[in-house]
């Protein structure tokens, strides 16, 4: 069985922990595996798909961002191209991905990514490639899924920020606002708050 695997999106703890663990999974069942690098759009240029086995992967789980590059512009269905005279195009391009995916010999995709990769997932899906999610985001928004790699880090990360502040805003009497990331959802700056006994 030959395996793609795609990272897609924004940045969040443990990418490359999950890439590995694909990877050696599937090297304990005899399976092949490569990455897509730059999301959906290695495989869309040809240029962008590499062997992964245990030597490639040793070694990767401290690292931040994915050894395998990612892009938020990289949608098949809404892809961009630029021509010559620099003018931006958009078009749907999923039918050469789909044909780039069979041409490469794959039997199966992971794909690793937020609410955006996995919508672009669902419909390769549907046109008939077998697709794995690995829900990821900091935001902890994916629906059916309670907690989502990442969003713990995020909280941590925050909390001891909050932490920080607190003796600042004493010592200077002063009230502290603190923004966090999250998107369209409140989960990290609820969680963060509560952890860093801020005023929620």
């Amino acid at each position: 069985m030959r395996i793609a695997i795609s990272t897609g999106g924004g940045d969040a703890p443990g990418l490359n922990a999950v890439i590995r663990g694909v990877v050696l999974c599937a090297h304990h069942r005899g399976w092949r595996c490569y990455g897509i690098q730059r999301g959906y759009e290695g495989l869309l240029t040809f240029d962008g798909v590499v062997p992964l086995g245990p030597a490639e992967v040793r070694g990767i789980t401290h690292l931040g961002g994915t050894i395998l590059g990612t892009t938020n512009r990289g949608n098949p269905f809404r892809y961009v191209t630029r021509s010559a005279d620099g003018d931006e195009r958009e078009g749907d391009r999923s039918d050469d991905l789909v044909g780039a995916f069979h041409a490469s010999g794959f039997d199966a995709l992971v794909s690793i990514g937020g609410d955006g990769s996995l919508q672009i997932s669902h419909e390769l899906w549907k046109r008939g490639l077998p697709v794995v999610c690995v829900p990821k985001t900091i935001d902890n928004d994916v629906s059916g899924t309670q907690r989502t790699f990442g969003f713990d880090t995020a909280v941590s990360t925050a909390t001891e920020a909050i932490d920080k502040l607190h003796s600042t805003a004493e010592s200077h009497d002063r009230v502290m606002v603190v923004e966090v990331m999250g998107r369209y959802a409140g989960w990290i700056a609820i969680s963060s708050g509560l952890s860093g006994s801020a005023d929620v």
